[in-house]
C-alpha cells in the first residue's frame, strides 16, 4: 500500500443553531467530507489522498473549515462547490487558493476580528 501524499481534514463539528461561534456542519451529515472523497477518487487520488472527518478545529468563525496536509493550508467558508477546485489546484497543483485561505494572523488567535463577530465577542 502506498503512503498517503495528502490528508484533508474537514471539520464536522456540530453546534446548536445560533451559537455565537458558528458551526461547520449544521446538518451533521458530513456532506463536505463526502464531496472530498468523491473528488479525490475522481481525480485518481483514492489510494494516495485521504479525506477525514475532524472534530472542532477551533476556527469556527471561518467555517466550514478544511486543512490540507502536508501543505498545512487552512481554508474557510468552504462549500461543496469549492471541493473540485481544491483537489485540482491545491492537492494536484500545490497552489494555495487565496480566496479560501484563512489568514495566518487569524489562526488560533482569540483577537482575530472574525472571532469578535458583529457584537464584539
Amino acid at each position: 500500500m502506498p503512503v498517503f501524499t495528502h490528508h484533508v481534514f474537514i471539520c464536522g463539528n456540530v453546534r446548536e443553531p445560533g451559537h455565537k461561534r458558528g458551526c461547520c456542519d449544521p446538518e451533521g451529515r458530513q456532506a463536505l467530507k463526502d464531496a472530498f472523497k468523491v473528488a479525490l477518487k475522481k481525480a485518481g487520488l483514492g489510494p494516495l489522498a485521504r479525506a477525514n472527518h475532524a472534530g472542532c478545529l477551533d476556527q469556527c468563525e471561518h467555517g466550514p473549515v478544511v486543512v490540507v496536509y502536508p501543505l498545512g493550508v487552512w481554508y474557510g467558508n468552504v462549500t461543496a462547490a469549492d471541493v473540485p477546485r481544491i483537489v485540482e489546484k491545491t492537492i494536484l497543483g500545490g497552489e494555495i487558493l487565496g480566496d479560501l485561505q484563512i489568514a495566518d494572523e487569524c489562526l488560533n488567535n482569540p483577537r482575530c476580528p472574525h472571532r469578535a463577530g458583529p457584537t464584539g465577542g
